[in-house]
């Protein structure tokens, strides 16, 4: 790009002027080595990056301004991490190493900048993430939590900067993004990061759906600030009586929670009751917060019946995360269910801001929320010191962990431990101690038996009974739901599968000297071909459990010390139905037709959301089952761009050629005689669309029925519902998966 001087005065005079922004932005760092040290950074990372640019074309030192940004004013972080994260990309990018960072800053910027270029690679914009390098991630994020929030921060400015993408990054970043970013956020107690994450997320992976709820929610806006004023009105005038000191928010539900519940209920928008919450905030001291939270609640219950299942008490006991607050949902006159947060003003800033406003309320109680992150990060490093789980189900294990909700158990002695909601007895065994998980035999909850498997509630008091003589069995992983628990059982049963091939070893040693055959790698990989194994291991503990009889081995022959089988032994079996994966497999910017005679490639369509063409859609090489054909949005999506980017093949449809795909339909109406026939009519005759199956239930006068019907297209598919919509009666059409209805 050819630049002329008044370009370039006006691009630096821009740069100056977002460095200033920063420093701002960055209330830690105040005194005047903190400045030098910024200043500094700030001037490396400008030289550094000098010749580089961005794909929006700015230059390429706004995208380490703005992390720094976010991580000092949005996170609230110290001087180090603003000056790690104006030189995050540095040693990746550019000449300066390693070694210069820390000959110009110290021992503690080098770990963060190793830790931050050991991830890049793999969470840069232009790649996606696989599993072992989340694990690996995940390694860094345990020795300095600063890592993962710098490294938040960039997915954070990323995500904002999307536009300047082509269609399938923005959807891998925004599945990964998903996946991972927004849960660790959420874990970090980052609300506001979190947040954004998922809708910007959201924004690319459905962008007709978050189009539809930002239009709908400002249109409603005026609607709900007449609600909210005409509701707090007596609150407000009682509060003041007792002269607290409060201020009260309308909180609107974000954009992804909303589409979220819409998808997992089967709701429209207008069926959501708790678009909204009413956020109550005292401003009091430290030691007065509890008593005027509950005086605001006492208060609201005098005007409002509250739902007794809907109280929330976490001021008592705060989440793991540090969040604190009272919640309660009432009967509004209007018939609403409102939700009503009562918290203080300390409370409502960490809740928003996480870490900022930890650092600003430092002393006192906040080390228990340091607490429980440092516990948090200590059961990762159990985690991760141990290779005994394949990586995929490592991160799928340790994300169940980060997003779950907590319950809250008593020991014997009435301490408390905190646990993910769905968690067993057999959980809290492990999490006591492996060796308490391991001869775990049974629990009592509250004086009373329970089975390992029991799932525990809030408030249980729990003892643990053991025996020297239980072991571990493959059948607790289904009994227990943390990450560390399975880990712990995995190994426990490797351990002993090791103890148990060792003696199958010996079994097999004294048949191969019993048949004068050599104990060597050839003769071993001949016998786990003949009983069609894939480890020795495998081969060993079989042997020992009986499973194959050594005493059966025939059809063979020894020759030399060597064992020799005939040919015609039993080949391992396999199938012939498997459609052939074509080759060549299109290259990374090739993009797959869908419906092209020409196309040389076999491809199904997934049947976990059927598309259809008109739906945008992205080709999956799988092992066996050559190229599947998904929907961006189906349910899976998620998980095989995150988990597997490098087998994701851009895809689109050739052709709008006339054949006929199968899509489900589900129906709600008011329930009355001729509409069934109404229904059945428009598909078959008005629209000329064949049926494949259909069922009505009817239940006091409501009806919801369920089609499976063959289209051609979107185009034809959207005719369609509209139709349907316009019998009378109906109230509701939409399309739905037909694996998510098996």
């Amino acid at each position: 790009m050819d630049m002329t001087a008044e370009d370039i005065a006006l691009e630096n005079k821009e740069i100056l002027s977002r460095y200033r922004s920063l420093l701002r932005a960055s209330h830690r760092s105040r005194s005047a080595q903190d400045r030098k040290e910024l200043r500094k950074a700030f001037d490396i990372a400008l030289d550094a990056h000098k010749d580089m640019r961005r794909k929006t074309g700015e230059p390429y030192i706004y995208h380490p301004i703005a992390v720094a940004k976010i991580v000092a004013e949005e996170i609230g972080l110290d001087t180090i991490s603003i000056v790690c994260a104006l030189l995050h990309d540095t040693v990746e990018d550019t000449e300066i190493t390693l070694e210069d960072v820390e000959r110009l800053f110290g021992k503690k910027e080098r770990q963060i900048i190793d830790g931050l270029t050991k991830i890049s690679g793999v969470f840069d914009q232009t790649s996606s993430a696989q599993a072992e390098n989340f694990r690996k991630m995940l390694l860094t994020l345990s020795d300095d939590v600063r890592v993962i929030l710098i490294k938040l921060a960039d997915r954070l400015h990323n995500m904002r900067t999307l536009d300047s993408m082509a269609r399938d990054k923005q959807l891998k970043i925004a599945s990964e993004t998903l996946f991972m970013y927004a849960p660790l956020a959420h874990r970090l107690g980052l609300y506001n990061i979190k947040t954004e994450l998922e809708d910007l997320s959201l924004k690319y992976k459905e962008p007709e759906a978050f189009e539809e709820i930002t239009s709908k929610l400002q249109k409603t806006q005026p609607v709900r600030t007449r609600f909210v004023n005409k509701f707090m009105l007596p609150i407000k005038r009682e509060l003041e009586k007792d002269s607290l000191d409060f201020e009260i928010k309308g909180r609107t539900k974000s954009i992804y929670s909303i589409w979220n519940k819409m998808q997992k209920k089967h709701v429209s928008f207008e069926e959501i009751y708790d678009v909204f919450a009413i956020r109550i905030i005292v401003d009091t001291q430290r030691e007065k917060e509890k008593a005027a939270a509950w005086k605001a609640y006492s208060v609201v219950t005098d005007f409002y019946q509250p739902n007794p299942d809907r109280l929330r008490d976490w001021i008592s006991i705060p989440k793991a995360t540090g969040y604190e607050s009272l919640h309660t949902t009432v009967m509004s006159p209007s018939g609403k269910w409102v939700e009503v947060q009562i918290r203080s003003k300390r409370m409502d800033e960490i809740a928003e801001k996480g870490y900022a406003a930890h650092w600003k309320y430092k002393g006192g109680e906040e080390k228990s929320v340091e607490n429980n992150l440092d516990h948090w990060l200590s059961q990762i490093r159990d985690v991760l010191e141990s290779d005994s789980e394949n990586a995929l189900e490592f991160i799928d294990n340790f994300k169940l962990n980060l997003f779950s909700e907590e319950i809250y158990i008593f020991t014997p002695n009435g301490d408390l431990k905190t646990l993910p909601k769905g968690s067993t007895a057999l959980d809290f065994a492990y999490y006591i101690h492996s060796q308490i998980g391991d001869t775990c035999i049974g629990a009592k909850v509250n004086h009373r038996l329970v089975p390992l498997s029991y799932e525990l509630k809030s408030g249980d008091q729990v003892e643990i009974l053991t025996s020297k003589k239980q072991k571990p069995k493959e059948d607790w992983l289904k009994y227990v739901i943390t990450a560390s628990a399975k880990q712990k059982i995995r190994q426990a049963l490797k351990e002993e599968k090791k103890e148990t091939a060792g003696m199958g070893k010996e079994m097999l040693e004294r048949k191969f000297k019993a048949l004068g055959v050599q104990f060597d790698s050839p003769n071993l990989l001949e016998i786990e071909k003949y009983f069609d194994v894939d480890s020795t291991i495998e081969l060993y503990f079989q042997i020992a459990n009986g499973r194959f009889d050594l005493k059966k081995l025939k059809g063979y022959s020894v020759e030399g010390g060597q064992l020799v089988f005939e040919k015609n032994r039993p080949e391992p079996s396999t199938r012939n139905d498997e459609p052939k994966l074509a080759t060549p497999v299109p290259g990374k910017h090739d993009t797959l037709l869908i419906g092209d005679d020409k196309q040389t490639m076999d491809y199904t369509l997934a049947t976990c959301c059927n598309p259809i063409p008109g739906d945008e859609v992205f080709g999956f090489v799988t092992v066996s089952e050559g190229i599947k054909i998904h929907r961006t949005n189906c349910p899976n999506a998620e998980h095989l761009m995150s988990h597997f980017a490098y087998r994701v093949i851009r895809t689109r449809w050739a052709s709008k050629e006339k054949l006929r795909f199968e899509v489900g339909l589900r129906f709600t109406g008011i329930d009355d005689m001729g509409l069934v026939n109404s229904i059945t009519s428009i598909i078959s005759s008005n629209m000329n669309v064949n049926m494949k199956s259909i069922s009505f239930e009817s239940n006091d006068g409501i009806f919801e029925g369920q089609v499976m019907v063959l289209v051609h297209d979107t185009t034809h598919l959207s005719e369609l519902m509209e139709k349907l919509r316009s019998v009378e009666g109906v109230l509701t059409v939409d399309r739905f998966d037909s694996s998510a209805n098996s």
